[in-house]
């Protein structure tokens, strides 16, 4: 009982990461402050890559203060922290000085690097998240050749309110001129004043879904696949069709070779059952031995186990997501949801895995568990504690802190497992014989070896060569506008 106990606030912990469409949205009163936290910067060509932003020689406080951030937000690598912009509600601001700072070389040399990374910067205000490129960079003509290299120091924000909510926000720098990096040379300090811009306008638009398009990801990251739904539901439409068509057909023609295998032992070895053999070819020369048990049950039984969990997972966020309970603006609410399906479905593994298992004829029902509990988590673990190190040496906020690790650990270790236990029980006791629909012979049949072009590692080069061409050349894989 205290380890169910145990369970209920880290369930209740997961939960809350998860809020309902709209209870993120503040509410505001004419000049009231509006946060903007910073966030993350990182090369544009890479997401995955990203860093604090205060890693950056910007403008910051002397004491950062970050944000509170739920399990997803974490897991996305959001680091969320309070900035020196001063926004209040619906009041405009023409040309503010955020701060005024004197760069080092070292310094100078650090954003030059970012900017021909072509780093972007991330802010959120409101859960609204905002993006733009760290500075501008030039290069024309062979020879001579220019580079040319310029930090944006002053950001123009558009904020749109509707009511007594933001329903978007963007930042630009349009109509303003880097400041050049070309001509800080020499043993500095050089001086460099920040400013900024505030822009509010009333819209109509209620929700903020509306806008996402306008301000989301797909209006700053490139878009390289598009969507053709009229012939996706064509390709599904005809795959059903032809499904159908094989399955109806194969059910018939397997409905009586099954009958005929099922004779018995006497009418088997007469005449007229070797009639029946001698015209059998292709995998029917083998159906005594299709169902036979294999070696490695366990192992079978594990897969069959996590990838039922799997199904369960992809078809619980499937249906959140069409139930709207996703908020398109909240950071990181997907993975919560996705972490917290996997601690509940890991029952579906263990009894799917545990009812094979028994079915044909395991004993080890307790190391069969283990292996199922352990045969995604731990692969996914040393991998991922690999990855982990590695944004961890290099400063990169994708690298999770000790406190989430530990409450991922907790969650596997207090809901996960007992539940694929539980689960194991459960499906133990429901397990009945396997009937098989034809019957097995206890001799193996014999399998001649075969040519080296049919071996399986053959056929993968072969069955992978063709879609991997097909995505080098660009035919199909992206779009060309």
């Amino acid at each position: 009982m205290a380890s169910h106990r145990s369970c209920v606030p880290l369930l209740l912990l997961l939960l809350g990461t998860c809020p309902l469409p709209g209870s993120s949205e503040a509410q505001y009163k004419p000049g009231d402050p509006v946060m903007l936290y910073v966030n993350k910067v990182g090369p544009y060509h890479n997401p995955q890559e990203t860093y604090h932003y205060y890693q950056l020689p910007v403008c910051s406080p002397e004491k950062i203060q970050h944000k509170s951030l739920t399990l997803g937000e974490v897991l996305d690598g959001d680091r969320m922290a309070e900035s020196l912009y001063q926004i209040r509600f619906r009041e405009n601001v023409e040309k503010r000085t955020l701060c005024e700072m004197k760069l080092s070389p070292d310094q100078v040399a650090q954003l030059r690097r970012a900017i021909e990374e072509l780093y972007y910067f991330e802010f959120v205000v409101d859960d609204l998240p905002l993006r733009g490129f760290v500075g501008y960079m030039e290069e024309s003509g062979f020879l001579p050749h220019s580079h040319k290299v310029g930090l944006w120091t002053h950001l123009d924000f558009h904020l749109e309110w509707n009511g007594n909510h933001i329903v978007y926000a963007n930042v630009s720098v349009r109509d303003v001129k880097p400041r050049s990096l070309d001509d800080l040379a020499g043993p500095g300090p050089f001086p460099m004043a920040h400013t900024y811009s505030i822009r509010w306008s009333e819209t109509a638009t209620e929700r903020r879904g509306e806008r996402h398009g306008r301000g989301g990801d797909d209006a700053f990251f490139p878009r390289t696949l598009e969507i053709h739904w009229l012939s996706i539901i064509n390709s599904m439409v005809l795959v059903f069709l032809l499904v159908g068509f094989v399955v109806v057909i194969l059910m018939r023609v397997l409905k009586n070779d099954l009958a005929r295998y099922n004779l018995d032992e006497e009418a088997s070895t007469s005449a007229a059952a070797d009639d029946y053999d001698q015209g059998d070819n292709g995998w029917k020369i083998i159906h005594t031995d299709v169902f036979r048990f294999p070696p490695c049950r366990g192992l079978l039984c594990a897969v069959l186990g996590v990838g039922s969990q799997f199904l369960a997972l992809g078809t619980g966020i499937i249906v959140m997501a069409l139930l709207g309970v996703f908020n398109v603006h909240r950071h990181g609410a997907i993975n919560s949801a996705a972490i917290l399906l996997y601690a509940l479905t890991c029952c579906v593994a263990g009894y799917v895995s545990s009812h094979f298992y028994r079915q044909l004829g395991g004993e080890s029902w307790v190391w069969n568990i283990v292996l199922t509990t352990s045969l995604f988590s731990a692969p996914f673990f040393l991998t991922w504690s690999v990855v982990n190190s590695v944004h961890w040496a290099n400063g990169s906020t994708q690298a999770l802190p000790a406190t989430t690790i530990l409450l991922l650990l907790s969650v596997w270790l207090l809901v996960g497992f007992p539940l694929t236990v539980i689960g194991g029980i459960f499906g133990k006791n429901r397990a009945g014989h396997f009937d098989a629909p034809c019957r097995t012979k206890n001799i193996a049949r014999e399998i001649p070896p075969q040519p080296w072009y049919k071996s399986t590692l053959v056929h993968m080069t072969i069955g992978g060569f063709l879609p991997f061409r097909k995505e080098e050349e660009g035919k199909w894989m992206v779009p060309r506008k």
